[in-house]
């Protein structure tokens, strides 16, 4: 029982000090809602209604955001295709694999 109890006491520890090292590093998406609450991004939503029109036929995989940037991913034909819109703005300042 007191094995039990000391194991238990152990993994609470553990937990308790693992908790703030997963709290220092902030998910894209939370930096993401931070910036455009705070006016320096544009919604993703606006942004992909931008960005999306224009690559036909390509599969969209999802966004990146690094602060000043949105980098969306997609996908033709094998192929991966970078986006990188200004968060801003909203307009596109780099292409890549296309």
């Amino acid at each position: 029982m007191r094995t039990t109890f000391t194991l238990f006491l152990a993994a609470v520890a553990a937990a308790v000090t693992a908790a703030p090292a997963a709290a220092e590093r902030p998910r894209d998406q939370d930096r993401a809602f931070q910036a455009t609450r705070e006016g320096r991004s544009m919604p993703l939503p606006m942004i992909e209604r931008r960005v999306l029109p224009g690559m036909g036929d390509a599969d969209y995989l999802g966004p990146e955001f690094n602060g000043r940037t949105y980098r969306l991913k997609f996908m033709r034909g094998g192929r991966v295709i970078w986006i990188d819109v200004d968060a801003a703005t909203g307009r596109v300042v780099g292409r890549s694999g296309m």
